[in-house]
Order: structure tokens, then sequence, then C-alpha cells
């Protein structure tokens, strides 16, 4: 495999595996290391980790096709998702979406995560945020926003800019 993980990174990891008592319970740390660094969690990195963990690649590729915070492919400087289940799609969701999708210059009836062609962001459609009181919600990297109008989300797209 060519798939290289720098030796400090790599040196993290192992200190991480030793504190699950089973390799295999430290698969999700792994793939947050590894996407946090890498941007995104390639084919090589789930292969790379299986093998560190003593798995066969499908345990790792069902983790990243299963949870959404997980990217194959390479995102934007900063990753928007928008809510779109129910309190937030009668919360105005699906307006929320295509104002960013406009905005950054992306399709809003695209599926998927969607990147702007200048890099800076990226923005994707999500199950649940878990905040239904507060809908419409959205987050811009690791940023929550709750009640969030076309006015703010211009707000918080110019902040990250």
């Amino acid at each position: 495999m060519s798939f290289e993980v720098p030796k400090k990174l790599e040196t993290e990891i192992n200190r991480t595996i030793k504190h699950y008592p089973e390799k295999r319970s430290a698969s999700l740390m792994l793939l947050h290391a590894l996407q946090d660094h890498f941007g995104y969690v390639s084919k090589d990195a789930m292969e790379w980790i299986a093998q560190k963990l003593d798995l066969q690649p499908i345990n790792v590729y069902e983790l990243v096709t299963f949870y959404p915070m997980f990217r194959q492919e390479p995102a934007g400087k900063h990753v928007i998702k928008v809510c779109r289940t129910l309190s937030c799609a009668l919360g105005g969701a699906k307006e929320l979406h295509g104002h960013v999708c406009k905005k950054i210059g992306v399709d809003p009836k695209a599926h998927g995560l969607q990147t702007a062609k200048n890099g800076q962001f990226s923005v994707e459609f999500v199950e649940c945020l878990a905040s239904c009181g507060t809908a419409p919600v959205m987050m811009c990297d690791d940023d929550f926003y709750e009640g969030v109008s076309l006015e703010k989300a211009d707000e918080i797209l110019e902040a990250n800019k």
C-alpha cells in the first residue's frame, strides 16, 4: 500500500489505540484523526486503518458510509451542513440550503457534498443535527447555528471567507 501517515500522527494513533480494550474500538477515533489530517477518508486510508486494527477493510468502510461526518472526497476549506429532517424542513431548511448553494455557486438540486469552484466552501444537506426545537439549523465546520435566517447564513458565510 502506498498510503503514508506522517510519523507524528502515527505515533498519536498508536497511543490512541492503547486506550481501548479492543483495537476495533478505536475505529472512529482513527477515522477522525485521518480525516482531520487529510481532509477526507480515502479508500487507502480505510485500508490502512483496517490493517492497523486487524480488521477487514469492509469493517472500516461501513463506518465511513454510515456516519455522515465522514467524507470520502476532498471538501472545501469550510464545510456547511444544513439539516433537512422534518422540524428543519418545516422551519425553512430547503430555502436555507438553496440560499447557501446559490451564494457559493453550486446547484441546490444536486445531491451529496458539493464544493464551490474556488474551494472555499462545501455544502451538504444532511440528516438530523439534533436541535429540532430551534429549526432550521446548520453547521459551519464544528460551529453550530440555530434558528438560521437567510441573513444569518450570509453573516456566517462572510465571517468564514
